[in-house]
Protein backbone atom coordinates (compact mmCIF):
# COMPACT_ATOMS: atom_id res chain seq x y z
CA UNK A 1 0.00 0.00 0.00
CA UNK A 2 1.23 3.17 -0.83
CA UNK A 3 1.62 6.09 1.73
CA UNK A 4 0.96 10.05 1.13
CA UNK A 5 2.63 12.85 2.95
CA UNK A 6 -0.57 14.79 4.27
CA UNK A 7 2.00 17.61 5.47
CA UNK A 8 3.34 18.10 2.06
CA UNK A 9 0.02 17.43 -0.02
CA UNK A 10 -1.68 20.33 2.52
CA UNK A 11 1.23 22.77 1.61
CA UNK A 12 0.96 21.95 -2.13
CA UNK A 13 -3.33 22.40 -2.22
CA UNK A 14 -2.19 25.92 0.08
CA UNK A 15 0.01 27.01 -2.93
CA UNK A 16 -2.07 26.59 -5.53
CA UNK A 17 -4.54 28.69 -3.94
CA UNK A 18 -3.14 31.26 -3.15
CA UNK A 19 -1.57 31.28 -7.02
CA UNK A 20 -5.11 31.09 -8.16
CA UNK A 21 -5.90 34.14 -6.03
CA UNK A 22 -3.50 35.67 -7.01
CA UNK A 23 -4.00 35.61 -10.37
CA UNK A 24 -7.63 36.92 -9.70
CA UNK A 25 -6.43 40.24 -7.65
CA UNK A 26 -3.95 40.64 -10.91
CA UNK A 27 -7.27 40.74 -13.36
CA UNK A 28 -8.79 43.25 -10.63
CA UNK A 29 -8.12 46.68 -11.67
CA UNK A 30 -6.49 49.13 -9.51
CA UNK A 31 -7.57 53.01 -9.35
CA UNK A 32 -5.23 53.97 -6.89
CA UNK A 33 -3.44 56.22 -10.08
CA UNK A 34 -6.67 56.96 -11.32
CA UNK A 35 -7.69 58.67 -8.02
CA UNK A 36 -4.28 60.34 -7.77
CA UNK A 37 -4.11 62.19 -11.07
CA UNK A 38 -7.88 62.84 -11.68
CA UNK A 39 -8.59 63.98 -7.51
CA UNK A 40 -7.63 67.78 -7.70
CA UNK A 41 -10.02 68.43 -11.01
CA UNK A 42 -13.01 67.24 -9.40
CA UNK A 43 -14.82 69.78 -7.18
CA UNK A 44 -17.40 70.38 -4.43
CA UNK A 45 -19.79 72.80 -5.17
CA UNK A 46 -22.55 74.30 -2.66
CA UNK A 47 -25.33 76.57 -3.44
CA UNK A 48 -27.80 79.14 -1.48
CA UNK A 49 -30.91 79.91 -2.17
CA UNK A 50 -32.69 83.03 -0.93
CA UNK A 51 -36.39 82.33 0.44
CA UNK A 52 -39.27 84.65 1.02
CA UNK A 53 -41.87 82.43 1.53
CA UNK A 54 -41.41 80.89 5.23
CA UNK A 55 -44.84 81.10 7.25
CA UNK A 56 -44.66 81.71 10.60
CA UNK A 57 -47.53 80.24 12.90
CA UNK A 58 -50.10 81.67 14.11
CA UNK A 59 -49.46 82.33 17.39
CA UNK A 60 -46.08 81.46 19.33
CA UNK A 61 -45.79 77.90 20.03
CA UNK A 62 -47.62 76.51 23.37
CA UNK A 63 -50.46 79.23 23.32
CA UNK A 64 -53.85 78.07 22.26
CA UNK A 65 -56.24 80.90 21.53
CA UNK A 66 -59.67 80.40 20.31
CA UNK A 67 -60.60 82.43 17.41
CA UNK A 68 -63.64 84.48 17.21
CA UNK A 69 -63.18 86.71 20.32
CA UNK A 70 -63.37 90.51 20.86
CA UNK A 71 -59.21 90.26 21.03
CA UNK A 72 -58.58 88.96 17.82
CA UNK A 73 -57.34 92.05 16.50
CA UNK A 74 -54.83 92.43 19.28
CA UNK A 75 -53.29 89.62 18.92
CA UNK A 76 -53.33 89.58 15.03
CA UNK A 77 -51.64 92.50 15.64
CA UNK A 78 -48.45 91.74 18.27
CA UNK A 79 -48.21 88.01 17.22
CA UNK A 80 -49.46 87.76 13.63
CA UNK A 81 -48.33 90.55 11.52
CA UNK A 82 -46.84 90.50 7.94
CA UNK A 83 -42.99 91.01 9.01
CA UNK A 84 -43.86 88.17 11.43
CA UNK A 85 -45.52 85.70 8.94
CA UNK A 86 -43.10 85.92 6.51
CA UNK A 87 -39.32 85.64 7.40
CA UNK A 88 -36.56 85.38 4.31
CA UNK A 89 -34.13 82.17 5.00
CA UNK A 90 -31.95 80.44 3.39
CA UNK A 91 -31.79 76.97 1.58
CA UNK A 92 -28.92 75.21 0.56
CA UNK A 93 -27.71 72.00 -1.33
CA UNK A 94 -24.97 70.14 -1.84
CA UNK A 95 -23.38 68.33 -5.33
CA UNK A 96 -20.20 67.64 -7.46
CA UNK A 97 -18.65 68.68 -10.65
CA UNK A 98 -15.12 68.74 -12.47
CA UNK A 99 -12.91 71.57 -14.59
CA UNK A 100 -13.19 71.19 -17.94
CA UNK A 101 -10.65 73.19 -19.05
CA UNK A 102 -8.19 74.92 -17.09
CA UNK A 103 -9.16 78.25 -17.65
CA UNK A 104 -12.07 77.61 -15.11
CA UNK A 105 -15.03 76.10 -16.81
CA UNK A 106 -16.83 74.05 -15.23
CA UNK A 107 -19.57 71.27 -15.45
CA UNK A 108 -22.12 69.79 -12.97
CA UNK A 109 -26.51 68.45 -12.69
CA UNK A 110 -28.99 70.93 -13.82
CA UNK A 111 -30.48 69.91 -10.48
CA UNK A 112 -27.67 70.78 -8.32
CA UNK A 113 -27.74 75.21 -9.21
CA UNK A 114 -30.95 74.61 -9.65
CA UNK A 115 -32.98 78.53 -8.58
CA UNK A 116 -29.66 79.24 -7.04
CA UNK A 117 -28.44 82.38 -6.16
CA UNK A 118 -24.96 81.98 -5.10
CA UNK A 119 -22.92 79.03 -6.14
CA UNK A 120 -19.83 78.35 -4.25
CA UNK A 121 -17.22 75.54 -5.95
CA UNK A 122 -14.19 74.06 -3.63
CA UNK A 123 -11.45 72.61 -4.83
CA UNK A 124 -9.24 70.02 -3.14
CA UNK A 125 -6.56 72.45 -1.66
CA UNK A 126 -9.50 73.81 0.05
CA UNK A 127 -9.42 77.23 -2.31
CA UNK A 128 -13.72 78.68 -3.22
CA UNK A 129 -14.38 80.75 -5.54
CA UNK A 130 -17.52 81.76 -6.61
CA UNK A 131 -19.09 80.52 -9.84
CA UNK A 132 -21.93 82.08 -12.60
CA UNK A 133 -24.03 79.99 -14.39
CA UNK A 134 -23.37 80.48 -18.41
CA UNK A 135 -26.09 77.80 -19.31
CA UNK A 136 -28.42 75.09 -17.91
CA UNK A 137 -30.46 73.02 -19.49
CA UNK A 138 -33.17 71.05 -17.65
CA UNK A 139 -34.00 68.18 -20.09
CA UNK A 140 -30.26 66.93 -20.40
CA UNK A 141 -29.84 68.04 -16.68
CA UNK A 142 -26.82 69.75 -17.42
CA UNK A 143 -25.16 72.87 -16.54
CA UNK A 144 -22.25 74.60 -17.86
CA UNK A 145 -20.10 77.12 -14.52
CA UNK A 146 -17.68 79.49 -14.86
CA UNK A 147 -15.15 80.36 -12.20
CA UNK A 148 -12.21 83.54 -12.95
CA UNK A 149 -8.77 81.26 -12.51
CA UNK A 150 -6.07 79.75 -14.63
CA UNK A 151 -3.97 77.13 -14.70
CA UNK A 152 -6.72 74.38 -12.96
CA UNK A 153 -6.09 70.66 -13.39
CA UNK A 154 -8.64 69.31 -15.79
CA UNK A 155 -10.14 66.14 -16.53
CA UNK A 156 -9.66 64.30 -20.04
CA UNK A 157 -12.35 63.29 -22.33
CA UNK A 158 -13.20 59.22 -22.66
CA UNK A 159 -15.47 58.61 -25.94
CA UNK A 160 -18.44 57.57 -24.23
CA UNK A 161 -19.88 55.99 -27.70
CA UNK A 162 -17.86 53.05 -27.34
CA UNK A 163 -18.75 52.19 -23.85
CA UNK A 164 -19.42 48.46 -23.59
CA UNK A 165 -21.41 46.79 -20.42
CA UNK A 166 -19.07 45.26 -18.02
CA UNK A 167 -16.19 47.31 -17.89
CA UNK A 168 -14.89 48.65 -15.13
CA UNK A 169 -16.22 52.51 -13.97
CA UNK A 170 -15.28 54.47 -11.10
CA UNK A 171 -16.90 58.04 -9.84
CA UNK A 172 -15.52 60.43 -7.25
CA UNK A 173 -17.82 63.05 -5.98
CA UNK A 174 -19.32 64.04 -2.37
CA UNK A 175 -21.65 61.99 -0.97
CA UNK A 176 -23.43 63.23 2.36
CA UNK A 177 -20.40 65.81 1.87
CA UNK A 178 -18.25 63.19 2.16
CA UNK A 179 -15.40 65.12 -0.04
CA UNK A 180 -13.41 63.70 -3.07
CA UNK A 181 -14.98 59.62 -2.03
CA UNK A 182 -14.14 57.17 -4.92
CA UNK A 183 -16.37 54.38 -5.45
CA UNK A 184 -16.17 51.87 -8.34
CA UNK A 185 -17.98 49.42 -10.31
CA UNK A 186 -18.98 48.22 -13.88
CA UNK A 187 -21.62 49.47 -16.42
CA UNK A 188 -24.72 47.70 -16.03
CA UNK A 189 -26.27 48.85 -19.55
CA UNK A 190 -26.19 51.49 -21.87
CA UNK A 191 -29.07 53.29 -23.23
CA UNK A 192 -31.54 53.39 -20.42
CA UNK A 193 -34.47 55.53 -20.90
CA UNK A 194 -35.69 56.77 -17.91
CA UNK A 195 -39.71 57.93 -17.27
CA UNK A 196 -38.88 62.14 -16.64
CA UNK A 197 -35.61 62.45 -19.23
CA UNK A 198 -36.87 60.82 -22.66
CA UNK A 199 -33.61 62.97 -24.27
CA UNK A 200 -30.68 61.17 -22.70
CA UNK A 201 -29.64 57.37 -23.07
CA UNK A 202 -28.37 57.22 -19.45
CA UNK A 203 -25.30 55.03 -18.67
CA UNK A 204 -26.55 52.33 -15.59
CA UNK A 205 -23.85 51.27 -12.96
CA UNK A 206 -24.06 49.31 -10.07
CA UNK A 207 -21.63 51.97 -8.84
CA UNK A 208 -22.22 53.48 -4.80
CA UNK A 209 -24.23 56.46 -5.80
CA UNK A 210 -25.56 59.12 -2.89
CA UNK A 211 -27.06 62.35 -2.25
CA UNK A 212 -23.70 64.62 -2.83
CA UNK A 213 -22.38 62.48 -6.09
CA UNK A 214 -24.60 64.39 -8.45
CA UNK A 215 -22.46 66.34 -11.05
CA UNK A 216 -19.45 64.09 -10.07
CA UNK A 217 -17.49 62.95 -13.14
CA UNK A 218 -17.55 58.62 -14.06
CA UNK A 219 -14.08 57.58 -15.50
CA UNK A 220 -13.39 54.94 -17.11
CA UNK A 221 -10.50 52.59 -16.61
CA UNK A 222 -8.04 54.75 -18.35
CA UNK A 223 -8.67 58.28 -16.47
CA UNK A 224 -11.13 59.31 -18.95
CA UNK A 225 -14.44 60.94 -18.02
CA UNK A 226 -17.50 58.99 -20.07
CA UNK A 227 -20.38 60.59 -17.80
CA UNK A 228 -22.03 62.86 -15.09
CA UNK A 229 -23.19 60.85 -12.68
CA UNK A 230 -27.02 62.35 -12.07
CA UNK A 231 -29.73 59.70 -10.52
CA UNK A 232 -30.03 56.94 -8.84
CA UNK A 233 -32.95 54.29 -8.28
CA UNK A 234 -34.29 53.66 -5.01
CA UNK A 235 -37.19 53.06 -2.59
CA UNK A 236 -34.97 54.37 1.04
CA UNK A 237 -33.56 57.37 -0.57
CA UNK A 238 -30.19 55.62 -0.86
CA UNK A 239 -28.26 53.75 -3.24
CA UNK A 240 -29.38 50.21 -4.30
CA UNK A 241 -27.15 49.31 -7.15
CA UNK A 242 -28.88 51.04 -9.77
CA UNK A 243 -27.03 54.67 -10.79
CA UNK A 244 -27.58 56.45 -13.57
CA UNK A 245 -24.77 58.74 -15.62
CA UNK A 246 -25.23 60.89 -18.38
CA UNK A 247 -23.22 60.27 -21.43
CA UNK A 248 -20.23 62.69 -22.21
CA UNK A 249 -20.84 62.76 -25.72
CA UNK A 250 -24.66 64.32 -25.08
CA UNK A 251 -23.01 66.73 -22.01
CA UNK A 252 -20.78 68.22 -24.60
CA UNK A 253 -23.04 68.61 -27.13
CA UNK A 254 -24.79 70.68 -24.59
CA UNK A 255 -21.95 72.28 -23.56
CA UNK A 256 -21.15 73.73 -27.14
CA UNK A 257 -24.66 74.75 -27.89
CA UNK A 258 -24.32 77.07 -24.39
CA UNK A 259 -21.35 78.19 -25.45
CA UNK A 260 -22.12 79.25 -28.98
CA UNK A 261 -25.96 80.42 -28.05
CA UNK A 262 -26.57 80.48 -24.35
CA UNK A 263 -28.91 77.75 -24.72
CA UNK A 264 -29.43 74.92 -26.01
CA UNK A 265 -31.87 73.38 -28.82
CA UNK A 266 -33.23 70.57 -29.57
CA UNK A 267 -34.98 68.27 -33.09
CA UNK A 268 -38.61 67.81 -32.92
CA UNK A 269 -40.66 65.55 -34.66
CA UNK A 270 -44.36 65.56 -32.60
CA UNK A 271 -45.37 62.14 -32.28
CA UNK A 272 -46.24 60.02 -29.05
CA UNK A 273 -44.87 56.50 -29.21
CA UNK A 274 -44.79 53.37 -27.19
CA UNK A 275 -42.94 50.11 -27.62
CA UNK A 276 -43.95 47.42 -29.92
CA UNK A 277 -44.49 44.00 -28.01
CA UNK A 278 -44.87 40.46 -29.31
CA UNK A 279 -48.48 40.28 -30.12
CA UNK A 280 -48.40 44.28 -31.90
CA UNK A 281 -45.79 43.19 -34.12
CA UNK A 282 -47.23 40.52 -35.49
CA UNK A 283 -50.38 42.36 -35.45
CA UNK A 284 -48.22 45.15 -37.63
CA UNK A 285 -46.46 42.63 -39.84
CA UNK A 286 -43.76 42.62 -38.15
CA UNK A 287 -41.29 39.24 -37.79
CA UNK A 288 -39.91 40.40 -34.42
CA UNK A 289 -40.43 42.92 -31.28
CA UNK A 290 -38.70 46.49 -33.08
CA UNK A 291 -38.79 50.28 -33.95
CA UNK A 292 -41.36 52.94 -32.31
CA UNK A 293 -44.95 52.68 -32.43
CA UNK A 294 -46.49 55.77 -33.19
CA UNK A 295 -49.62 56.33 -31.39
CA UNK A 296 -50.50 59.91 -31.87
CA UNK A 297 -49.35 62.44 -34.18
CA UNK A 298 -49.19 66.32 -32.66
CA UNK A 299 -51.30 68.34 -34.90
CA UNK A 300 -48.90 71.11 -36.90
CA UNK A 301 -46.21 69.19 -35.81
CA UNK A 302 -43.41 68.30 -38.76
CA UNK A 303 -44.96 64.52 -38.28
CA UNK A 304 -48.47 65.87 -39.26
CA UNK A 305 -47.16 67.80 -42.07
CA UNK A 306 -44.64 64.85 -43.70
CA UNK A 307 -47.62 62.48 -43.37
CA UNK A 308 -46.83 60.00 -40.63
CA UNK A 309 -49.66 58.52 -39.36
CA UNK A 310 -51.27 56.57 -35.59
CA UNK A 311 -49.92 52.86 -36.20
CA UNK A 312 -46.71 54.14 -38.58
CA UNK A 313 -44.15 51.92 -36.94
CA UNK A 314 -40.64 54.11 -37.34
CA UNK A 315 -37.92 51.19 -37.90
CA UNK A 316 -34.84 54.22 -38.94
CA UNK A 317 -34.61 57.70 -38.68
CA UNK A 318 -31.74 59.44 -41.04
CA UNK A 319 -30.28 56.41 -41.29
CA UNK A 320 -30.11 55.28 -37.94
CA UNK A 321 -32.09 51.84 -36.65
CA UNK A 322 -34.53 52.48 -34.31
CA UNK A 323 -34.43 48.97 -32.17
CA UNK A 324 -37.11 50.69 -29.39
CA UNK A 325 -38.95 53.27 -28.81
CA UNK A 326 -36.74 54.92 -25.94
CA UNK A 327 -34.04 55.00 -28.77
CA UNK A 328 -35.79 57.68 -31.03
CA UNK A 329 -36.07 60.76 -28.83
CA UNK A 330 -32.09 61.39 -28.21
CA UNK A 331 -31.96 60.40 -32.27
CA UNK A 332 -34.60 63.40 -33.21
CA UNK A 333 -33.38 65.73 -30.31
CA UNK A 334 -29.84 65.94 -32.01
CA UNK A 335 -30.98 66.58 -35.24
CA UNK A 336 -30.55 69.46 -36.94
CA UNK A 337 -33.05 72.21 -36.93
CA UNK A 338 -34.44 72.40 -40.16
CA UNK A 339 -32.82 69.23 -41.82
CA UNK A 340 -34.64 66.57 -43.79
CA UNK A 341 -34.30 63.59 -43.25
CA UNK A 342 -36.14 60.36 -44.56
CA UNK A 343 -37.90 58.01 -42.16
CA UNK A 344 -38.64 54.39 -42.44
CA UNK A 345 -42.19 53.00 -41.21
CA UNK A 346 -44.14 50.25 -41.85
CA UNK A 347 -47.52 50.86 -42.82
CA UNK A 348 -50.38 48.55 -43.72
CA UNK A 349 -47.91 45.64 -43.63
CA UNK A 350 -45.42 47.42 -46.22
CA UNK A 351 -42.59 49.55 -45.53
CA UNK A 352 -42.17 52.97 -46.82
CA UNK A 353 -40.38 56.25 -46.43
CA UNK A 354 -41.55 59.59 -45.82
CA UNK A 355 -39.40 62.52 -45.60
CA UNK A 356 -39.42 64.98 -42.81
CA UNK A 357 -38.28 68.52 -41.99
CA UNK A 358 -37.19 68.79 -38.14
CA UNK A 359 -38.41 71.88 -36.39
CA UNK A 360 -37.19 72.98 -33.15
CA UNK A 361 -38.44 71.28 -30.06
CA UNK A 362 -41.00 74.13 -28.65
CA UNK A 363 -40.80 75.81 -25.42
CA UNK A 364 -42.87 74.02 -22.32
CA UNK A 365 -44.97 76.34 -22.15
CA UNK A 366 -45.97 76.24 -26.27
CA UNK A 367 -46.22 72.63 -26.38
CA UNK A 368 -50.07 72.33 -24.75
CA UNK A 369 -50.85 73.85 -28.15
CA UNK A 370 -49.80 70.73 -30.57
CA UNK A 371 -50.74 68.06 -27.74
CA UNK A 372 -54.80 68.49 -28.39
CA UNK A 373 -56.79 66.98 -26.14
CA UNK A 374 -53.66 64.60 -24.54
CA UNK A 375 -52.64 68.40 -23.44
CA UNK A 376 -49.51 67.64 -21.68
CA UNK A 377 -47.66 70.78 -20.23
CA UNK A 378 -45.74 72.05 -17.71
CA UNK A 379 -46.74 75.08 -15.13
CA UNK A 380 -43.67 76.75 -14.60
CA UNK A 381 -45.00 79.14 -12.00
CA UNK A 382 -46.17 76.52 -9.32
CA UNK A 383 -43.26 73.66 -10.90
CA UNK A 384 -45.67 71.03 -11.72
CA UNK A 385 -46.27 68.75 -15.08
CA UNK A 386 -49.96 67.67 -15.68
CA UNK A 387 -51.78 66.30 -18.62
CA UNK A 388 -55.59 66.04 -19.58
CA UNK A 389 -58.07 63.58 -18.10
CA UNK A 390 -58.23 60.55 -20.67
CA UNK A 391 -61.98 59.48 -21.51
CA UNK A 392 -61.50 56.20 -19.22
CA UNK A 393 -60.97 58.73 -16.29
CA UNK A 394 -63.18 60.06 -16.45
CA UNK A 395 -65.64 57.18 -16.52
CA UNK A 396 -63.86 56.20 -13.19
CA UNK A 397 -63.57 59.22 -11.45
CA UNK A 398 -67.28 59.69 -12.76
CA UNK A 399 -66.31 63.96 -13.65
CA UNK A 400 -67.96 65.19 -16.44
CA UNK A 401 -66.72 68.48 -16.29
CA UNK A 402 -63.13 68.02 -16.77
CA UNK A 403 -59.81 68.46 -14.26
CA UNK A 404 -56.25 67.80 -15.14
CA UNK A 405 -53.90 64.69 -13.55
CA UNK A 406 -50.42 66.04 -11.94
CA UNK A 407 -47.78 64.00 -13.52
CA UNK A 408 -44.58 65.34 -11.72
CA UNK A 409 -43.98 67.76 -9.23
CA UNK A 410 -40.78 69.71 -8.54
CA UNK A 411 -39.58 71.78 -5.88
CA UNK A 412 -41.92 74.92 -5.64
CA UNK A 413 -45.60 76.22 -4.52
CA UNK A 414 -47.12 73.15 -5.71
CA UNK A 415 -44.98 70.64 -3.42
CA UNK A 416 -45.20 73.15 -0.19
CA UNK A 417 -48.64 73.14 -0.77
CA UNK A 418 -48.86 69.52 -0.86
CA UNK A 419 -49.38 68.48 -4.48
CA UNK A 420 -48.75 65.01 -5.89
CA UNK A 421 -48.14 62.88 -8.74
CA UNK A 422 -51.48 61.33 -9.35
CA UNK A 423 -53.65 63.81 -8.22
CA UNK A 424 -56.64 64.71 -9.68
CA UNK A 425 -57.04 68.83 -9.70
CA UNK A 426 -60.75 69.57 -10.15
CA UNK A 427 -60.28 73.26 -9.47
CA UNK A 428 -58.19 76.03 -8.26
CA UNK A 429 -59.43 79.41 -6.38
CA UNK A 430 -62.79 78.11 -6.91
CA UNK A 431 -62.31 77.83 -10.23
CA UNK A 432 -63.60 74.70 -12.52
CA UNK A 433 -60.98 73.64 -14.71
CA UNK A 434 -61.76 72.68 -17.77
CA UNK A 435 -58.60 71.27 -19.72
CA UNK A 436 -54.32 72.05 -18.95
CA UNK A 437 -55.12 74.87 -21.26
CA UNK A 438 -57.54 76.50 -18.40
CA UNK A 439 -55.35 75.60 -15.89
CA UNK A 440 -52.57 77.17 -17.32
CA UNK A 441 -54.49 80.75 -17.73
CA UNK A 442 -55.73 79.99 -14.56
CA UNK A 443 -52.91 79.75 -12.92
CA UNK A 444 -50.82 83.29 -14.36
CA UNK A 445 -53.16 85.07 -13.03
CA UNK A 446 -53.07 84.03 -9.35
CA UNK A 447 -52.35 86.55 -6.68
CA UNK A 448 -49.74 86.42 -4.61
CA UNK A 449 -49.44 86.05 -0.82
CA UNK A 450 -52.90 84.65 -0.59
CA UNK A 451 -54.10 81.47 -0.10
CA UNK A 452 -55.85 80.02 -2.42
CA UNK A 453 -57.84 76.99 -2.25
CA UNK A 454 -57.24 73.52 -4.81
CA UNK A 455 -59.52 71.18 -4.68
CA UNK A 456 -57.87 68.09 -5.21
CA UNK A 457 -59.51 64.23 -5.58
CA UNK A 458 -57.26 61.97 -4.18
CA UNK A 459 -57.64 57.87 -3.64
CA UNK A 460 -60.91 57.57 -3.30
CA UNK A 461 -62.28 61.46 -1.81
CA UNK A 462 -61.66 65.09 -2.54
CA UNK A 463 -59.71 67.32 -0.58
CA UNK A 464 -58.38 71.05 -0.03
CA UNK A 465 -55.21 72.44 -0.36
CA UNK A 466 -54.09 76.22 0.32
CA UNK A 467 -51.87 77.05 -2.17
CA UNK A 468 -50.07 80.09 -1.59
CA UNK A 469 -47.98 81.66 -4.67
CA UNK A 470 -44.91 84.27 -2.90
CA UNK A 471 -42.53 86.09 -4.94
CA UNK A 472 -39.19 85.49 -5.13
CA UNK A 473 -38.78 82.44 -6.96
CA UNK A 474 -40.82 79.04 -7.18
Amino acid sequence: MKHYNLSKLFKILCALFLFSVNLEAMDLPNFTELVANNGAAVVNISTTKNNHDRQMPRFPPGMQIPEGTPFDELFEHFFNSPGRRSQPYESHSLGSGFVLSSDGYILTNHHVIKNADKIIVRFSDHNELEAKILGSDDRSDVALLKVEATNLSSVKFGDSTQLKVGEWVLAIGSPFGFDYSATAGIISALGRSLPSDSYVPFIQTDVAINPGNSGGPLFNINGEVIGINSQIYSRTGGFMGLSFAIPMDIAMDVVAQIKAQGYVSRGWLGVAIQNVTHELAESFGLEKPRGALVSKVLTGSPAAKAGLEPGDIILTFDSKIVLTSSALPPIVGRTLIGKSVDIMVMRNNTRKIIQVTIKELPKSDEMARYNGNMGFSIDDRLAIEIVNLSNEQRENFTIPNGGVVVVKVSSGHAATAGLRPGDLILSINNYKITDTKHFLALTKILPEGKAIPLLVHRGNSAIFLALRITSGGK
